[in-house]
């Protein structure tokens, strides 16, 4: 019997680990991916302002996960009666490999508004190579900055634009401040030259989605450190001299970093089965009604919300993990291992990483600012992430101790790294 993942993050990944537990060497497990690493993406961040190696966020399939086979690929299609999915290797080479069960476990790509010049201008900031293009971005305006003679393009090269504040916005625009500061301060001839951060979104307040209490910490962290924060503010359009703010304030920019949200990724869409909100329906168990062949979970599932009746939980990491553990249990059960489950889950509380020494937590509902809620948040990153730990605390005692490193390394360029994620040349996952 073979059962195929599609997808390594946190809900493919934890239900490859789940289903292997439950079912033993009896069943082949197989995870479909485009990488061969699970991709601990709370702290990409940290990976774009130079404080963590990117290898620390990127935990190996095989090394990690024993008697998980590995396929190297992005799904480009499912045929649900011949049970079999159709993928693309990293060398543009097309497959098929067949199966006796599914679970979509697919995840989410960069949401794209019809705002002009967007697309074209801005980068999202979904994965590695968006976060060390960023790194090398950032870091090269800086360098070009300094060498300028136009006080203008200096002015431009030395504006950053965040649009979205939500949690990877916030996050990114949290650590901007303390990365081009590093960087200027090796260039006596940005003394006294400002370097601006915004951070854009159409909502009321900076972390709509989560309490007030997480959302007031960030935003007072953000404008201690010169972050303007302009809340239902957007951007109208934008090239390759700035962008144009909703407000009509032109902002002379060459940096346009995108972390507006996301949508669930569209090979759901294409089964051609019920969906809801983008996402494919599922009962309580995560099994595709009337499929028994067939389970989805995380950001590609529209998983029913017990603790809130009519709702449909969240695309949050902490659900994703959850459904993908009862996914592997589920998928077991079907196959005679065990029994199965139902997804009821609480959410624990949320943690927003704010970089230098200061963060927002809430757990178990508890308001926590501060040390003490940077402490928690470093500890639950060190417990949540299945490798890479070790390393990982000596890169944040590194960064304290040492500074962080500021040098180009010139591995991705602009082109590697579009915003439409959504193409169907370019990986999904």
């Amino acid at each position: 019997m073979r059962v195929v993942i599609i997808g390594g993050g946190f809900a493919g990944y934890h239900a490859a680990k789940s289903l292997r537990k439950t079912a033993g060497e009896d069943v082949e497990v197989v995870v479909l991916n485009p990488t061969d690493y699970f991709l601990y993406l709370p702290l990409l961040p940290e990976v774009a302002a130079g404080v963590l190696d990117p290898r620390r966020v990127t935990v190996s399939i095989p090394g990690t996960l024993p008697g998980v086979r590995l396929v190297l690929g992005a799904a480009t299609g499912v045929d649900l009666d011949a049970r079999h999915v159709t993928y693309t290797d990293p060398e543009d080479q097309e497959h098929r490999i067949g199966y006796d069960r599914l679970v979509l476990a697919a995840g989410s790509v960069n949401k794209l508004l019809p705002i002009p010049g967007v697309a074209e201008c801005a980068h999202g900031f979904r994965g590695v190579p968006e976060a060390l293009y960023l790194r090398d971005h950032i870091t090269r305006q800086v360098e070009l900055a300094a060498a300028a003679d136009d006080p203008a393009e200096r002015d431009a090269r030395c504006t950053f634009v965040v649009v979205g504040a939500g949690y990877t916005g916030t996050e990114v625009a949290a650590q901007g401040p303390a990365f081009t500061d590093a960087l200027a301060a090796r260039h006596p001839e940005l003394a006294g030259q400002k370097i601006r951060w915004l951070l854009l979104d159409l909502a009321e307040r900076v972390l709509p989605e989560l309490g007030r209490h997480l959302g007031e910490t960030a935003d007072k962290v953000l404008r201690a450190r010169g972050v303007e924060v302009l809340m239902k503010t957007s951007v109208d359009h934008a090239d390759a001299k700035g962008v144009t703010l909703t407000n009509g304030e032109p902002v002379p920019t060459r940096t346009l970093v995108w972390c507006v949200g996301v949508r669930p990724d569209p090979l759901a869409a294409a089964l051609g089965l019920e969906m809801a909100k983008g996402r494919l329906v599922v009962t309580e168990q995560l099994a595709v009604p009337g499929r028994d062949d067939l389970f989805a979970c995380g950001d590609a599932a529209a998983v029913p919300d017990l603790t809130r009746p009519g709702q449909y939980t969240a695309m949050t990491a902490q659900h994703a993990v959850r459904q993908g553990r009862l996914a592997g249990r589920n998928v077991a059960a079907s196959l005679g291992y065990g029994r199965p489950g139902t997804y009821r889950h609480h959410d624990l509380g949320f943690i927003v990483d704010l970089g230098a020494g200061a963060a927002a937590a809430n757990p178990l509902h508890i308001p926590l600012s501060g040390l003490p809620a940077k402490a928690l948040a470093r500890g639950y990153h060190l417990v949540s992430m299945p490798g890479n730990r070790v390393r990982t605390a000596t890169d944040w005692v590194l960064d304290r101790l040492t500074g962080r490193q500021t040098v180009q390394l010139g591995l991705v360029r602009s082109g590697a790294v579009p915003l439409d994620t959504d193409s169907p040349e370019l990986p999904r996952h």
